[in-house]
């Protein structure tokens, strides 16, 4: 896993650094006192959900198909607000009916930003450290918060910096936090909005993920040319970055939208 985000993970320093300690301390562990909670803040197509699935892949042997991987959108799973209080008690009956089959089981929360606030603090019992819960010994199981929200303010902090002249790579979590903390978790339309998950300080690693510079991209385009089979060839490279959006306007910095379009436009040149 580690040579594979080293690899293939593209310009997200501190997302490996973080990634790597958190699993590390917590699988060579064989009695965890608590579950691993991380949460994964930045921009679309900066990396959260192919980090997540990379994840997945490593620690479950059908990855994301595996019965003991539990993925959860707030579109899909949570649409209705009058619906809230049945949401609550489905979700909390179904992570303790997994935890029950298998305590080292994993939940990924998608689009957190989205997911309506108060109905996440109902998991809170299976996130801290206490030994059963609803007779379930769950303190192996992983839970993944993946969430928009915060990229703006990372990407603001990251800009800020660079004019500053302070390298992209000599960022540190401690520049980015104060902004994703003010962003997420005191922003009333949020998931995490007053939630006793921050409260209690239930997350154990928060994960930025930076906006990705116009070299990044042009990574992204040859690491999809070859996955795709495809002849890289410079000049499309260079076009294929260069069709994306950039900002700010002025210096034209970083993508608009991540890596997230590479694989769309490349359909156009071949």
């Amino acid at each position: 896993l580690e040579f594979d985000l080293a690899t293939n993970l593209v310009g997200q320093p501190l997302v490996r650094q973080q990634v790597m300690k958190g699993l590390r301390e917590f699988l060579e562990n064989p009695n965890p006192v608590k579950p691993l909670v991380m949460s994964f803040h930045g921009s679309t197509g900066t990396g959260k959900t192919y980090v997540s699935s990379m994840l997945i892949r490593y620690l479950f042997q059908r990855g994301l198909q595996s019965p003991y991987v539990h993925h959860f959108s707030p579109i899909v799973h949570f649409p209705h607000a009058e619906q809230i209080e049945q949401y609550k008690e489905s979700l909390k009956r179904w992570i303790q009916g997994n935890l029950t089959n298998c305590g080292r089981s994993a939940f990924l929360f998608d689009e957190m930003d989205k997911m309506h606030p108060g109905l996440i603090d109902v998991i809170i019992p299976f996130l801290g450290p206490s030994w059963v819960v609803y007779g379930t010994n769950y303190r192996k199981a992983i839970f993944i918060f993946i969430s928009n929200a915060g990229g703006e303010q990372i990407n603001d902090v990251t800009l800020a910096l660079w004019r500053a002249r302070k390298d992209r790579e000599e960022i540190s979590l401690q520049d980015l936090e104060p902004a994703i903390s003010k962003a997420v978790f005191e922003n009333h339309e949020s998931g995490f909005w007053k939630s006793g998950i921050i409260n209690e300080h239930l997350i154990d690693f928060v994960v930025p993920f930076l906006p990705l510079k116009h070299h990044h991209i042009k990574q992204c385009v040859v690491s999809e040319l070859v996955q795709q089979g495809l002849e890289v060839r410079p000049a499309v490279v260079q076009e294929v970055a260069d069709s994306i959006p950039y900002f700010p306007e002025e210096e034209k910095l970083f993508s608009s939208t991540g890596c997230k379009t590479v694989a769309s436009r490349i359909s156009f040149f071949f």
